[in-house]
């Protein structure tokens, strides 16, 4: 049997292109997400179509970086899927883990992936870097200012206000005003990037 996986990045893109292909491709099962790739734990249904394959079973995916970010996540699913007898697919790229040589295609494809992720990220870090040198922080603005701010976190400490409150009051969304008092709350969780 064909099982479909389907995935995009954020809530504001679509996975209908995707959908359609595996269509096409005989699944009779799609398993559709919409989150991030950078982890594994976050995509659950991810997770619930890898527990549904047995053996004869193929994974079709559109592309290759659907299902995997690292070519360390991407050969340990397919180590999975060998453990049960089953085999992937990729649509847009010449693979097919039923055979030795698109098994080689997959690592190798892995490996570019991983690459140009990282060159990516360097970019990045190098990006900002040359700005904080030139005396510009990357990214946008605080909404509010330092002595805002603060009030704005005694004023939450206090225990009468919510988010919804303090945003209203000082012009911002609830999310700005829980973000500022994360930042002194709960500085670790607000540093490791955790949304808030």
């Amino acid at each position: 049997m064909n099982v479909g996986y389907a995935r995009v990045s954020t809530q504001d893109q679509d996975t209908a292109l995707q959908l359609d292909a595996l269509l096409r491709h005989g699944c009779s099962v799609i398993f559709e997400e919409k989150a991030s790739g950078s982890s594994r734990r976050g995509r659950r249904e991810l997770a619930r179509c890898l527990a549904s394959l047995r053996k004869g079973d193929v994974l079709v995916v559109y592309k290759i970086d659907r299902i995997a970010r690292s070519l360390f996540d991407l050969l340990e699913i397919v180590r999975q899927l060998e453990s049960v007898g089953a085999a992937i697919k990729s649509i847009t790229e010449p693979l097919d883990t039923a055979s030795p040589m698109g098994v080689f295609m997959l690592q190798m494809l892995g490996a570019v992936a991983q690459l140009e992720r990282s060159m990516i990220r360097e970019r990045s870090i190098a990006g900002q870097l040359a700005a904080r040198e030139r005396g510009r922080m990357p990214g946008r603005t605080r909404a509010l200012s330092v002595e805002d701010e603060a009030c704005l976190v005694r004023e939450y400490l206090s225990g009468l206000v919510t988010y919804a409150g303090l945003g209203v009051k000082y012009g911002v969304s609830a999310q700005v005003a829980k973000r500022a008092v994360y930042r002194v709350v709960k500085p670790a969780a607000y540093l490791k990037g955790n949304k808030v």
